[in-house]
């Protein structure tokens, strides 16, 4: 082998060195150590929320939210041992841990349609999540929740007050049912409590939000506005109702007092609900005075809020009507109606109040007040109490139930006319209609034999008449000839003896008369055929005229 044909040497490299090969690796190790420790830093607790029913709830991708704000994921769901609800496991994430106290509130966001609202359109297109409300900051720490069948009215930090409103029924109203300001819908009603043994008044529960929340004070009056209301009363017939809205879902309706003093609220923030718009008004009088009156007839019609009325002007209401305890003496019961009047009414918010109610009362029944029953439809009967002046009423003094004045009262309404009508048929039935009768039957008789008498006289009259009317139209026709006669002479004397001769004097008088014997002879047929009595009777002065 020669010297030009040796191999090459080959040479080690050193230990120390390293290719950029390795970099990969070690990048990848980094980013998934840093993805888990990221992962594992944000990881929150896990919770369970118990859910009526499942619907819309997916593990691994219902998502938990707070304004739009994921917090969370579902990541499995079951049934309970006794099969009645569902109930969710969650991983919520670290930020979401300050939030889960015994205020928090979690409910599954789907769409909604209802009377009052169409909610959740958006997850037609996203899907159904779950929706967290916090609550008020504070609480203790909570893992196991109960989740709400639909969403909250109010969510937390939303400014406006909450007001507790007392009535005897809801009729319509429900969660979601809006409260209206002059037609503004400003709330809605959250739900209603029922006492533990169910007697006494429901609470309403409802938020009226800000900046409307400071126009409730201690003179505000809420009342009911649900539905459609017919009233028909001394007004005639009236439909009313709030707006389309509140008919549909119901709603709640209030204002300020009549005297617009805006008192301090109550610190539990308590009212009343009342039925009617007129009845939350007349709550809002301050000035009451109560009176009494007894009445002897029926109060058919009249009830409690039935109106008291001086001059066709409402001035007060009735506040009870009953019969007092005389049947238990033998005696007979009357109607005992107790109303207040309200100033305010007929003299404004700046009514003085009465100082001296039983002398104000002494000079009101001397100057003739009396009160009576009338009637405010005749078409449902209802009735109320009139206060009327009658300068010739007998002298009276009120009476006194302790410091109640007790009315006079006078008859009135369509009791006194029923009466009337009554007392009108008894005298009837009192009459001997019985002899009246046959005495106008035996009048009837006698009249029949008359007029039977008095057409035998008229036929003989008529077959006494019957020759002379025959002959007439031959007298007639005499009469006739003689004046064509008369006529042609008068033409032969004009021509033979001229105009002014004696012969023509004489026929020109002679036919004057044959003309005054045509026309009475005219006259007397005339007269005998609408008078053929005459001839019986003779001729009478008048007949003639």
């Amino acid at each position: 082998m020669s010297g030009h044909d040796a191999m090459p040497e080959a040479r080690l490299a050193p230990r120390g060195r390293w290719s950029l090969i390795w970099l990969i690796p070690v990048v990848a190790a980094g980013i998934a150590g840093w993805l888990a420790w990221r992962t594992l830093s944000q990881r929150g607790p896990e919770i369970t929320i118990t859910f009526q029913t499942g619907d819309g709830l997916t593990a691994g991708q219902t998502k938990v939210r707070h304004k739009a704000v994921e917090l969370g994921t579902v990541e499995g769901v079951r049934l309970t041992e006794n099969l009645d609800h569902v109930v969710a496991t969650l991983r919520m994430s670290r930020d979401a841990e300050p939030f889960l106290t015994d205020r928090a509130r979690f409910w599954v966001v789907r769409p909604r349609v209802t009377a009052g609202n169409v909610s959740g359109l958006e997850t037609l297109v996203s899907g159904a999540f779950i929706e967290l409300d916090p609550g008020q900051p504070g609480g203790t720490v909570r893992r196991a929740f109960t989740g709400l069948d639909s969403p909250p009215g109010v969510r937390s930090g939303e400014p406006g007050r909450t007001v507790h409103i007392t009535a005897d029924r809801i009729g319509s109203l429900a969660s979601g049912s809006p409260i209206f300001y002059r037609d503004i819908t400003v709330g809605e009603v959250l739900g209603y409590d029922l006492p533990d043994d169910g007697r006494g008044p429901v609470t309403i529960n409802a938020f009226v939000r800000a900046p409307y929340d400071r126009l409730i004070n201690g003179g505000t009056h809420f009342w009911n506005a649900s539905g459609v209301a017919v009233r028909v009363g001394a007004e005639g017939v009236r439909v009313e109702l709030e707006s389309l809205q509140a008919v549909l879902a119901g709603g709640i309706a209030f204002e300020d007092s009549v005297d617009g003093q805006h008192q301090p609220a109550p610190e539990d923030g308590r009212f009343r609900l009342y039925r009617s718009q007129e009845e939350a008004r007349a709550a809002g009088y301050r000035q009451r005075v109560a009176a009494l009156a007894y009445f002897d007839s029926a109060a058919r019609g009249l009830a409690p809020g039935a109106p008291v009325e001086m001059l066709g002007i409402q001035i007060g209401t009735v506040t009870e009507v009953g019969l007092t305890e005389d049947l238990a003496r033998g005696q007979r019961p009357r109607v005992r109606v107790r109303i207040e009047i309200q100033p305010e009414r007929f003299m404004g918010p700046d009514a003085p109040p009465p100082k001296d109610v039983p002398e104000a009362a002494r000079r009101l029944v001397a100057g003739g007040l009396r009160a009576r029953l009338a009637s405010a439809s005749l078409l449902t009967g209802q009735q109320l109490v009139a206060l009327d002046f009658n300068p010739a009423a007998p002298p009276a003094e009120p009476g006194f139930e302790g410091e109640v004045p007790v009315l006079p009262t006078a008859g009135g309404g369509l009791d006194d006319l029923t009466s009337s009508l009554t007392s009108i048929a008894d005298k009837v039935n009192a009459l001997p209609l019985d002899r009246l009768a046959a005495d106008l039957g035996a009048a009837l008789r006698a009249a029949t034999g008359t007029m039977e008498e008095a057409q035998g006289v008229l036929r003989q009259a008529n077959q006494g008449l019957a020759p002379a009317m025959a002959e007439l139209p031959r007298t007639l026709a005499r009469m006739n000839e003689a004046l064509t006669r008369a006529t042609a002479l008068l033409g032969s004397a004009e021509r033979g003896y001229g105009q002014d001769s004696a012969v023509r004097r004489e026929a020109q008088r002679m036919l004057e008369q044959a003309n005054d014997a045509a026309r009475s002879i005219r006259l007397l047929a005339d007269f005998l055929n609408r008078h053929p009595e005459a001839l019986l009777r003779g001729r009478s002065g008048e007949a003639f005229r």
